[in-house]
């Protein structure tokens, strides 16, 4: 019988790569949805025949623990949030019920299906195994570089804050009742799947429509800021292997390699032959309130222990994105074209 799998955030870019990757390993999979969200109109579109939905909310502890109960699943992977680290300052409530208290809703919902207590310290062995995604947002203002899995948290912005929580609750379910929970604390891995708000999708987006005419400038905050950035979809098979350790343990994924959102820009820019400089402008208001300045992964502890390995570079993945965004552009400006000469 296939081990049966629920995601959350599963229309998301981590989530639909995740989908894919547990499809391709013979799970059964489900993804929590709220409401009358329409999964044939997301990002696991072409996906949908062969997923399962149930739905829920991060925000409501009774549709979640019905959701578990109804699928029984064998591993539960936590990656619905709200994701765009600048909105965390003007809706931090919000952000912190979803990416905070959404964690440990979750996590009640397992212990409850599971009739687990402090007084019955299971086995491990046949228990709903749970992933949360943290992130390298908790590390924030860095005490040391690059970060591990001992380094010191110091969040920057309301969502790391609420990401410290969710950590921190996971690895107390585990210590205070056996919960089999491990935290990937990811840092930044984008893809073409990325939402347009966050930069490297802004800027591959924009250096697509720049190169065909339909705009002329990049507006970006701070070019200095440094991060270490990753392909989602090698990032997802780190999540999986976590999840096959017999000892749940948490774990840092990263690169190990950082570049700054000017070489982001220099790069993207490079692969339409233009130069940056005749297309960005800083904009003021769109540097974060509390910086991020640097911040770099030392995953020595997954590569030994899950065997894990990052494949594409920074380099390969702005090119990745790029291109795709020109497809894209070109296909909705043939769409437009085709709409208003009426020949369909």
């Amino acid at each position: 019988m296939s081990r049966r799998a629920l995601i959350t955030g599963i229309t998301g870019q981590d989530g639909s790569y995740l989908a894919e990757h547990l499809l391709a390993q013979g799970y059964q999979v489900w993804g929590l949805i709220r409401g009358q969200a329409n999964p044939r109109k997301s990002r696991v579109s072409k996906l949908a025949a062969d997923l399962n939905f149930v739905n829920g909310d991060l925000l409501d502890q009774a549709s979640l623990v019905a959701a578990v109960d109804k699928i029984q699943p064998d591993e539960v992977y936590n990656l619905g949030a709200i994701s765009f680290v600048p909105m965390s300052w003007e809706q931090a409530e919000l952000v912190t019920e979803v990416n905070g208290m959404g964690v440990l809703r979750m996590l009640e919902a397992i212990r409850m299906v599971s009739g687990l207590s402090i007084a019955s310290r299971p086995s491990t062995a046949g228990q709903i195994r749970f992933y949360q995604a943290s992130s390298s947002e908790m590390f924030g203002k860095v005490t040391e570089t690059p970060q591990c899995e001992t380094t010191v948290f110091h969040p920057r912005s309301p969502y790391g804050v609420a990401k410290a929580y969710g950590h921190y609750i996971t690895r107390n379910y585990r210590e205070s009742f056996g919960v089999y929970g491990v935290s990937g604390m990811l840092f930044n891995h984008e893809s073409p799947r990325r939402g347009t708000e966050f930069v490297t999708r802004k800027i591959s987006l924009a250096v697509a429509q720049i190169k065909l005419g339909l705009q002329d400038k990049l507006k970006l905050g701070n070019l200095d800021a440094v991060r270490d950035w990753g392909f989602a979809g090698d990032y997802v098979r780190a999540m999986h292997l976590m999840l096959q350790q017999e000892v749940p343990g948490d774990y840092v994924i990263g690169t190990g390699r950082t570049n700054s959102v000017r070489d982001a820009v220099r790069i993207a820019f490079e692969c339409v032959d233009l130069e940056w400089e005749d297309h960005v402008e800083i904009d003021p208001l769109l540097v974060r309130p509390a910086e991020v300045e640097t911040l770099c992964a030392d995953s020595g502890l997954a590569r030994e222990t899950l065997g894990w390995e990052p494949s594409v570079s920074f380099a390969e993945l702005m090119r990745m994105m790029v291109e795709s965004d020109l497809r894209q552009v070109q296909r909705e400006r043939r769409i437009d074209e085709l709409s208003l000469t009426g020949t369909w």
